[in-house]
Order: structure tokens, then C-alpha cells, then sequence
């Protein structure tokens, strides 16, 4: 399920596009080998009857549908998108829930990640935001330093594009004299 392009705004663009790390994959598909082997040796080195197979593999399957396409699946939805307005967060398979953190409101964003995080890529993006709920996690956030670095580099040009300067007061003071000339 790709990120609904309709939640955008009319001038919105998506700058980076992310699910999290495929790390949060890995156990899902040691458990889909395992389950084949099982199968396999069942079928192999036991004395059971075809049905006997069946019904192990029946079983396998019930597994695998469970402890590997489910995390899949909730993998697959889990989308981190960062805009040139906002931070966007969506979750979940059936019920859905997100959060949207405005550029305008995030105070400081930081990052951390353990060894093996760091040999792999990843690790936890935390952007503390003025409102009432603070801080908001990405755990297992791939591409970490560099995700921090854009949303940096998101949030100066947003305060840029909102920003006051000397420049603007100028063009204002003209303006204002034009129109009463």
C-alpha cells in the first residue's frame, strides 16, 4: 500500500519517502525458513502419510501467516514522509493512526543509534515539537543521519520562508507609499 498522495496540500511535496528499517523483517523470515524446514523434514525423515504432511504444512502455513506476513504487512504501512510543509507519520492496517508535525513547530531534531544499528544503517530519529504532546520517536528509521540532516535543512528553509527580514519591510514601506500616492 503505496502513502496516499491526497493528504497532501496544493503546493506540498514530498521530499523523502520512508518505511522502517528492514531489520524489523528479519526474525519474520527466520521464522518463514524455519517454517519450511519443518515442513520439509517432516515430510522427509517421518514415517507420517500424506494428510499428516498436510496437516503440518497446514499448520506451518497458520504460522507463517502469523509471525511473518502480518509484520510484513504492518511494515509495509508504516510510512515516515517528510514534506517541504511537514513531518508525516501514518501507521496501521485496519485502523490507521498519525501524526503531522508542521515544520513551523519542530524545535530541535536528534538521533541516536547503537552499533549494530549504526553497521546497519538505522536507528531512532527524535523530533521534539511545540505543542502539548513534545517528542515524537522513529525507531528503526533508516538512513538516520542523513534524514536528520534533510529534516534540518526542511526546517531552516521553512523558518526562512516565514521569516521577516529586512527586505520584506522594504518591499512593504514601498508598497504602502505606492498606495497612498
Amino acid at each position: 500500500m503505496g502513502f496516499p498522495e491526497s493528504v497532501l496540500t496544493k503546493d506540498e511535496q514530498v521530499v523523502l519517502h520512508l518505511h522502517p528499517h528492514w531489520k524489523a523483517l528479519f526474525l519474520p523470515v527466520v521464522w518463514f525458513v524455519l517454517a519450511a524446514a519443518v515442513v520439509a523434514a517432516v515430510g522427509i525423515f517421518t514415517g507420517l502419510s500424506g494428510i499428516g504432511v498436510l496437516i503440518v504444512a497446514a499448520v506451518a502455513l497458520v504460522v507463517v501467516i502469523v509471525v511473518t506476513v502480518w509484520p510484513w504487512i504492518k511494515w509495509r504501512t508504516t510510512h515516515y514522509v517528510f514534506t517541504n510543509e511537514r513531518v508525516i507519520v501514518r501507521s496501521g492496517v485496519f485502523s490507521r493512526s498519525g501524526r503531522d508535525i508542521p515544520l513551523g513547530r519542530v524545535n530541535d531534531v536528534s538521533f541516536s543509534h547503537t552499533l549494530f544499528e549504526r553497521m546497519l544503517g538505522c536507528g531512532t530519529l527524535t523530533i521534539e515539537s511545540a505543542g502539548e504532546r513534545g517528542q515524537v520517536q522513529f525507531t528503526d528509521l533508516p538512513q538516520v543521519e542523513k534524514t536528520q540532516s534533510i529534516l534540518y535543512e526542511l526546517v531552516d528553509a521553512d523558518r526562512q520562508k516565514h521569516t521577516f527580514g529586512d527586505d520584506d519591510r522594504e518591499a512593504l514601506v514601498n508598497e504602502i507609499k505606492n498606495d497612498n500616492a
